[in-house]
């Protein structure tokens, strides 16, 4: 263990210990070392986002620590080699391990199953302490949720059970009633046919008549329940769900495209930055996509929670999920700040004839179905209007007695307050861009254009014209390009 980290020694032994005993994948994987690019195989035992290694399975202090948090894993092809040594390394399957911080090499690994390698790749992906703390916020907020639904279940049950003990004593003072009037009627009737003895014609009537309760009675009941079917309310509700299956089909289509973003083109990005002769470099990589993989993440658990609110229709509740939705939303800032930048960056990378090459040749997966990268990068742009739309059409067909209206107009105020700012940062980004354009067009430069406060009108192709304000002092110029 490295000296640098002994201060924590005793908690990384603990931990070493548990991973052996109940790490989420624990295994022999060939490694290989920096030094002279050698292959040795290791025990390896992962637990949660710390990679443990060990010279064997009995071996009490492990050899080596890794932190996986904010690591990618991908299977890697076959490493070219000699037609002498072909045959062995068919045989093995590779993946490799790239660090999100700079200055720590990949970790190079490999097993001899090709299902072994696929297993290790997914635990790896998922050894995430970031989405633990997030998928933890979920359940505690479902937690919370559950206890209030408790608590209003109790408070109805001693409700009902106090209703049913006035019933029972109602019930005992009518069956006093109905005793003493049968004593009533034994002493002013002494000679009262028996049923038994009743009249067949009687009988027959009675039947009838019985027969007919039972027909109008379940008529009357179908006549309700067809009122309530063509009611405006019936009618409203049914829009309601239709929207709610709308918005859950939308937000599938929206993580499938944000998968594909990450999938097909981030990631192999990324490992084509770490080649040997990158095509495009990891600042790049960074400015294209900025934090579009944080944006899927948090559609994928908002997209679980909505597939398990339809699991449990006719029952919609939606505000709880907005409301640990909204205050992630201001990722969005940032990407929708970048994306112009990022567009302009990825102009200038496809002057590389390596990385077009390369970018064309993921747009030509079968995913990405004829679509250009910088058609996913516009994807993230439109959602929050989407959310904003689609509260709208919900609210309108909300009653406003519904338990969830205000939970639903709170989310729709912040999301249109959050597209405000978003509004006016893009607005204002663009402003100062076209200005200092404007600036190095002007061959002895414009000062006066390097001020934030100056205000973009309008440009044309041919001329120039500078108007000054009267009544003011002639330094103060306005810049107008027609």
């Amino acid at each position: 263990m490295q000296k640098s980290v002994r201060f924590n020694e005793g908690h990384a032994l603990f931990l070493s210990v548990v991973a052996r005993k109940e790490g989420t994948k624990r295994g022999y994987l060939s490694k290989k070392t920096t030094e002279n690019s050698r292959w040795h195989e290791k025990f390896f035992a992962l637990y949660q986002n710390v990679f443990f290694y060990f010279e064997n399975e009995q071996s009490v202090r492990p050899a080596g620590i890794y932190l996986l948090e904010g690591c990618t894993c991908e299977s890697v092809p076959v490493p070219k080699v000699s037609t002498a040594g072909k045959e062995t390394l068919d045989k093995q399957h590779y993946f490799l391990i790239v660090f999100g911080h700079d200055g720590q090499k990949p970790l190079e690994l490999r097993t001899e199953e090709e299902n072994e390698c696929d297993e290790w790749v997914e635990a790896i992906q998922q050894a995430s302490y970031s989405d633990i703390i997030i998928e933890r916020e979920v359940l505690m907020q479902k937690y919370i949720h559950l206890v209030q639904i408790v608590e209003t279940e109790k408070v109805a049950a001693n409700q009902l059970r106090t209703q049913l003990e006035d019933q029972d004593t109602e019930i005992e003072r009518l069956k006093g009633e109905i005793v003493a009037l049968n004593k009533t009627n034994e002493r002013m009737w002494p000679y009262h046919v028996n049923q038994e003895d009743e009249d067949p014609d009687i009988k027959k009537i009675k039947k009838v008549q019985s027969f007919m309760r039972g027909w109008l009675c379940r008529r009357k009941w179908k006549l309700i329940v067809q009122d309530y079917i063509c009611s405006p309310h019936a009618e409203s509700m049914r829009k309601r769900n239709q929207i709610v299956f709308n918005m859950v089909e939308a937000e599938t289509e929206y993580v499938h495209q944000l998968s594909i973003l990450v999938n097909c083109f981030l990631r192999p990005l990324r490992m084509a930055a770490s080649s040997k002769k990158p095509p495009i470099s990891h600042d790049d990589v960074s400015s294209v996509f900025l934090n579009s993989e944080t944006i899927m993440f948090l559609h994928e658990i908002f997209h679980q929670g909505l597939k398990a609110r339809i699991a449990n229709w006719p029952t919609l509740v939606l505000a709880d999920l907005f409301d640990i939705l909204l205050p992630m939303l201001n990722i969005y800032q940032e990407f929708v700040r970048n994306h112009q930048y990022s567009l302009q960056v990825l102009a200038n990378c496809k002057q590389n004839r390596d990385f077009d090459k390369l970018l064309k040749q993921y747009e030509a997966n079968a995913a990405c179905e004829g679509r250009m990268l910088e058609t996913f990068l516009t994807y993230p742009m439109f959602q929050i209007p989407r959310y904003i739309i689609t509260l709208h059409e919900l609210l309108a067909h909300t009653p406003h007695e519904h338990v969830e209206r205000k939970s639903l107009e709170f989310a729709k105020s912040k999301l249109e307050e959050l597209s405000r700012v978003m509004h006016d940062e893009v607005s204002d980004t663009e402003n100062i861009r076209k200005n200092l354009a404007i600036e190095r067009m002007i061959v002895e430069g414009c000062d006066i254009l390097l001020d934030t406060s100056q205000t973009f009108v309008r440009q044309g192709e041919r001329r120039i014209c500078v108007i000054v304000h009267f009544g003011r002092k002639v330094e103060n110029w306005d810049l107008v390009i027609f």
